[in-house]
Parts: C-alpha cells; sequence; structure tokens
C-alpha cells in the first residue's frame, strides 16, 4: 500500500486559492479506527465557511475539508472487528468526541481517511458511492428536520424556502414522498423548472418577489402553510411568519443569512404557530436515508461530479450559489 496520499488542504483562511492540492502521509488507524480508502466526497456549504473562517468556529489548521465520505474499510485498527475490512461504509460526520468531519477534523478531500469505527455505517447494495455521499450532511439533516421533529404529514401544504440548495432539495424530495403539496422558493427561473421536475407544486421567485409572503399566501389558496422550512433565517424570518396557517409549524436547522432573527409576536399567538427546531442528524436518519436510495424511493440530486484536484472549483459553485443540489468530488 502507498505511503503518501493526495489531499486537498487549507492551510490558512482566504479565498479559493487557499485550497492547496498537496501530498500528505497516509493516515495509521489507531485503536478502534478503521481506515476508510475515500471513493466520493460530498461538499456542502459548511465547506465555505471553513474556507473563510467563521467568529465562533475556530479551525486548526492545515485543514482538510469535506464532512460527507463514502468509500471502502481497507485497514482496522486494535479493538476493530477485522470483518469492516472490504466493507463499502458512508461516515456518520460527527466525530463521538464531538465536532464534524472536515470542521473541528480532517474531511474526506483526501484519498485515506482514518475515523472512529463508530462512524461507519454500511452503505447497502445497489447505492454507488456519489450517492452515499451526497446523503450523511444534507439529506440526514432533512429527514430529522422533517419526520423526528417537523411530523410531517400527507395533504400538507409546506413552504421550503432556499429550495434549490443540498438540504433545500431534499426537504422538497422528502415532503413530496410524504404526500405534502410543496411550494419551493428559489432564486432564478431555471432552478425553479428543476424543482418543478423534482415534484414541487408551486414555484416563488425570490428575484421577482422579495416579499415572497404574498405569492405564498396566494399560492397556498389564502390559508397560510402548514409546515415552513426556514434554515436561511435573517430577514426571511418575518415574511417567513406572515406565510403561516393557525397552528402551523415553522421548522429551522440553521441560519445561514444571519443568527439574529426578528419576530412579529402577532403571528405567533394570533396564529398559533409552533417554531420547531431541529440539530442535524443522527445515524439513524442517514440509514433511513440510504435505505430509500437501495429501495428506490429517492435519487440524491447531484449535479456536479469533480475530480479531487478541481475540488475548489466545486466549493466555489456553492459559495457563488451557482448549484443545483449536491457537489461530489471523487479523490
Amino acid at each position: 500500500m502507498t505511503t503518501t496520499m493526495r489531499v486537498i488542504a487549507l492551510n490558512e483562511h482566504g479565498g479559493l486559492e487557499r485550497l492547496k492540492l498537496e501530498r500528505w502521509p497516509v493516515p495509521r488507524p489507531a485503536a478502534g479506527q478503521a481506515l476508510v480508502q475515500v471513493r466520493a466526497c460530498g461538499l456542502n456549504y459548511m465547506d465555505v465557511f471553513v474556507l473563510h473562517g467563521m467568529p465562533d468556529l475556530h479551525t486548526t489548521m492545515p485543514r482538510i475539508p469535506g464532512g460527507d465520505v463514502a468509500g471502502i474499510v481497507t485497514e482496522v485498527g486494535e479493538g476493530v472487528p477485522r470483518d469492516w475490512m472490504g466493507k463499502r461504509v458512508a461516515l456518520f460526520p460527527r466525530f463521538p468526541e464531538g465536532g464534524v468531519l472536515g470542521e473541528h477534523g480532517n474531511g474526506g478531500l483526501c484519498e485515506y481517511i482514518a475515523v472512529d469505527q463508530r462512524q461507519l455505517i454500511e452503505i447497502p447494495e445497489g447505492v454507488g458511492f456519489n450517492d452515499a455521499a451526497a446523503l450523511p450532511i444534507a439529506y440526514g439533516t432533512s429527514h430529522r428536520m422533517l419526520f423526528t421533529r417537523g411530523r410531517i404529514q400527507a395533504g400538507e401544504k409546506v413552504l421550503v424556502l432556499g429550495a434549490s440548495g443540498g438540504v433545500g432539495v431534499s426537504c422538497v424530495q422528502f415532503a413530496k414522498m410524504a404526500g405534502a403539496e410543496v411550494i419551493a422558493c428559489t432564486s432564478s427561473e431555471e432552478k425553479g423548472r428543476k424543482l418543478r421536475e423534482l415534484g414541487a407544486d408551486h414555484i416563488v421567485n425570490y428575484a421577482e418577489h422579495p416579499d415572497f409572503s404574498k405569492p405564498v399566501w396566494a399560492a397556498s389558496g389564502k390559508k397560510g402553510v402548514d409546515v415552513a422550512i426556514n434554515f436561511t433565517g435573517g430577514d426571511t424570518w418575518i415574511p417567513t411568519q406572515r406565510c403561516m396557517a393557525v397552528n402551523g409549524r415553522i421548522l429551522t436547522c440553521g441560519s445561514t443569512a444571519g443568527h439574529l432573527c426578528p419576530i412579529d409576536i402577532r403571528y405567533v399567538w394570533h396564529r398559533e404557530i409552533d417554531i420547531v427546531g431541529s440539530r442535524a442528524y443522527l445515524p439513524g436518519d442517514i440509514e433511513a436515508c440510504l435505505a430509500y436510495v437501495a429501495q428506490g424511493r429517492l435519487a440524491p440530486v447531484i449535479e456536479t461530479i469533480l475530480p479531487l484536484e478541481r475540488a475548489a472549483e466545486g466549493v466555489g459553485l456553492l459559495e457563488q450559489r451557482r448549484i443545483f443540489g449536491k457537489v461530489i468530488v471523487n479523490p
């Protein structure tokens, strides 16, 4: 086995030029760890945040980005059952001691990664590496938010903000899987067309309707939506409240446009709105997503597949919001 590997390394915060193709030693699995040959790595907007740096997140340098990883177990450390050898796996992105692959520890933009055996999730037959690498963070987050926390039901009207990104696309797919009527908000006519192909019943274009609450209210039959999915935050929060039906639920798993969101308390009490937070994903969410793909019920939306040396280009597509669905890198 080779002793060195190619990696995409970030040595300091900055622009895309800071993501460098380098050669590093292949890690050795310690006790309780497995060595995984990376076959596919999914990118997320998290990688943009890591690139530029966030005030509330210290990044130890150098850092290998990439939180969604799929590959093959090639070696195991002491205490790890040898029957993991040769198995195809997706990685649970959270470290057992806390933190996330690519943020608090090295991620999957490399040829090999050593991880705790508790992060291994076997990939079912019929699921390819690229599909498996598209699922953990975006689809796992959406699965928990919609089904575990949001209790989405058939026949409900569901609003999805930011519907053309990784989490947004997966929310549209899961809402349609559940039998909901979906109103999807996006920023362009082309993205709207793709969302309709995924099953969205109504499209609202932010560029044409900065106050999206008016067209959403009209699309809902002037009754409001039962569920609104808002992981944008910022100045989208009050318009989202205006969209709600009585006894509606606002689901949130993030705040990409700002953490501090104004609330018009009148909508909360007058329409009896529930605001439901959802904190990422659990292993069972990722296992459920893999099973949906194996059963033919779910096809992850992958727009771009790039080789490792072009990973910075993929991060750029996310940064410029020029992507629909997922970007996958093949080392």
